[in-house]
């Protein structure tokens, strides 16, 4: 910021600012005490201070002392005096017209506004309420701005009174540290809510100017719980403007496939508090909870079954319901490196991905030695090309979950071990793996912590034109003699669609093989990223 901007900063604020970044331990969290610092360094900030000290000072300074506070009374008597006249000459005219503009009377009301000294925000007196033998009244007032309320209301089941059945963290409701969940509401702005429904209590607010005055009866116990520090990554896109079910379509909080989360309240079983990681806006907005997420997904999936919708993916049922998966941020080490995984559709270009990232510095990407049962062939090294080992030692090993894949070809077993991974990462270099897709739920442990980079076809037109016009030869084909076929590209889509129906939840990130130069240009920036950044993973990988 350039000296010029901070000579005009406020020295108390600079002073807080100063205290703020110099205290530890605050009971606070990162994104509160972000959005502080932020605030304390704006310039809008400062200039208002500047404004409001320079106002402040001169309203006991002989140099700019008001006048008059009546200046805009004064702008009506004129008026009406110049309309009485039988003749107006043209000076007399232009005064009449210049008086009536807004500009012009916008100016003098904030003069007379400025000089009556009326410019704090002030609530009305409270009324004085004779409190019942029986039961606490408390008053609440709150200033209706253009920010919600953040508290929604409900009728209460057993005693059909209407209570507060949310406060949103964050919200005005919630800073005013006066309403509680479980509150009993008995007048909004001396307004009796007896015998109304939650509907008409919010049209009473909807239709409500400037203060908001609420008579309660305090709820027995006060929750005074701390927000949480969970954060989780959504699976699935969220619009509360469609959803029939949220009980206050503006309080909810919309969100992205993939966007992190952090949830500030559990308590309702049905309706969670959250706000968008990072977002510097402090209220919550309510989403759906796990447990109501998964009764949807699973009623439309069984629907879309039932009307022959989905017979291909008929499966769900025997896979993980992905809707929330809680994760934290972790750090890169230097020298333990996450193995890469490239999952993707048979055909799709993972191999010849793999290869030029590994090109590129075959000293630290490396990928692992495979094993066989086959016979090694002349000049075959064990170790090199293949590990050949026994069938019986193989068997022995899957069965006792050695391998992290493994398959048959051609009446000899070929597989990845688990260890042969964990060598490469302890060498303190990068393992680069392109697995078969069943066996992301053997890699994706807090061991390995790998990187899942899904590698996805474009759309079939897009995918038949670009490997024919770089002449792709066919990996469906022994001889690679050949280019591919229309099955073999409605074999490729078919297989993605299914990889991303059962696993995309899995994905840390997903690049488009529409062009394999651009692909390779996104799968390197990945491993440069991997290595210097600070990443979601599932929580209990930094547990």
């Amino acid at each position: 910021m350039a000296n010029g901007t901070k000579e005009k900063w406020d020295p108390a604020l600079t002073r807080l600012l100063t205290s703020l970044q110099q205290a530890t331990n605050l009971p606070s969290t990162e994104e509160e005490l972000g959005f502080l610092s932020n605030l304390l360094q704006s310039k809008e900030l400062h200039a208002l201070v500047n404004v409001h000290n320079t106002i402040i000072s001169n309203g006991s300074s002989d140099r700019f002392f008001p006048l008059l506070s009546t200046s805009l009374d004064i702008l009506t008597e004129i008026l009406e005096e110049i309309a009485q006249r039988p003749y107006m000459s043209p000076d007399c005219k232009e005064l009449f017209y210049l008086l009536q503009k807004p500009h012009i009377q916008g100016v003098l009301y904030s003069h007379d506004s400025v000089a009556q000294k009326d410019y704090y925000p002030h609530l009305p007196e409270i009324p004085r309420e004779v409190e019942d033998d029986e039961e606490t009244i408390k008053i609440v007032q709150l200033v209706k701005s253009s920010e919600p309320l953040g508290a929604t209301i409900k009728t209460d089941e057993s005693t059909g009174k209407i209570v507060i059945a949310r406060v949103m963290h964050g919200g005005a409701a919630d800073r005013s540290g006066l309403i509680h969940p479980g509150d009993e509401v008995v007048e909004v702005n001396n307004i009796s809510v007896e015998g109304k429904t939650p509907n008409d209590v919010l049209q009473i607010l909807q239709n409500s100017e400037g203060t908001i005055t609420f008579k309660l009866i305090p709820a027995d116990s006060k929750s005074g719980i701390r927000e949480s520090k969970v954060r989780v990554r959504a699976h699935f896109n969220y619009d509360s403007s469609t959803d029939p079910y949220i009980p206050c379509k503006e309080a909810g909080l919309d969100f992205v496939k993939g966007d992190v989360l952090h949830i500030v309240s559990q308590d309702d079983a049905y309706w969670w508090q959250a706000r968008k990681e990072g977002d510097r806006n402090m209220r919550a907005g309510l989403i759906p909870s796990r447990a109501l997420q998964e009764r949807r997904i699973i009623h439309d999936r069984t629907q879309a079954v039932k009307n022959g919708e989905d017979a291909e993916n008929d499966d769900f049922d025997r896979e993980e319901i992905a809707t929330y998966e809680e994760v934290a941020k972790l750090y890169p080490r230097p020298g333990m490196y996450r193995p890469i995984v490239l999952i993707g559709a048979p055909g799709i270009g993972r191999n010849e991905l793999k290869r030029r990232l590994i090109d590129t510095n075959v000293n630290k990407y490396r990928t692992p030695t495979p094993f066989t049962t086959r016979t090694m062939r002349p000049g075959e090294e064990d170790g090199k090309e293949y590990f050949f080992v026994s069938r019986e030692i193989m068997e022995k090993d899957i069965e006792e979950g050695k391998f992290i894949e493994f398959g048959e070809y051609k009446g000899n077993l070929y597989g990845t071990s688990t260890e042969s991974v964990k060598a490469i990462i302890n060498a303190g270099k990068v393992c680069i793996l392109n697995p078969h897709y069943q066996a992301l739920k053997m890699l994706r442990t807090p061991q390995l912590k790998p990187y899942i980079i899904y590698i996805k076809p474009p759309n079939l037109e897009t995918l038949k034109e670009t490997r024919s016009a770089f002449r792709a030869r066919s990996t469906f084909d022994i001889n690679n003699s050949r280019g591919f076929t229309d099955d073999e590209f409605n074999d490729i889509i078919k297989s993605a669609a299914r990889i991303e129906f059962l696993y995309d939840h899995f994905f840390d990130e997903t690049i488009v093989n529409a062009d394999l130069a651009v692909a390779f240009s996104q799968l390197v920036s990945a491993a440069n990223r991997l290595e210097s950044e600070p990443l979601w993973v599932p929580a209990s990988w930094v547990q």
